[in-house]
């Protein structure tokens, strides 16, 4: 059996430090979202014309569909981007972790 589950990705500047990235998450963590993962990347993307290639960190954050609305609204609000991306994805999971997902 599987149930459902939000996973909401965004980025952050690379310029961040770690500490800087987790303190981030944690404010996530403290307003509903049940687990985060970050990580290096590179992205290459258009804007303003050219193609730019920047190192982010990436976060993928899952939480219930109660909170998604918040984390969404505090990602938007307290994000340093101009244009942050914000994905939303429901996805299944195995039941066990998405009850505790949900419980958060």
């Amino acid at each position: 059996m599987e149930g459902e589950i939000w996973v909401v990705k965004t980025t952050l500047p690379k310029s961040w430090l770690e500490f800087e990235v987790v303190s981030f998450a944690q404010e996530l963590v403290e307003q509903g979202a049940a687990c985060i993962q970050h990580y290096a990347i590179t992205s290459t993307y258009s804007w303003e014309g050219s193609v730019q290639s920047e190192q982010e960190w990436a976060l993928s954050v899952k939480v219930s569909n109660s909170h998604k609305d918040k984390i969404v609204e505090i990602i938007s609000k307290s994000h340093p981007y101009d244009v942050p991306q914000i994905i939303c994805s429901q996805s299944h999971a195995n039941d066990d972790y998405c009850n505790w997902v949900n419980s958060q």
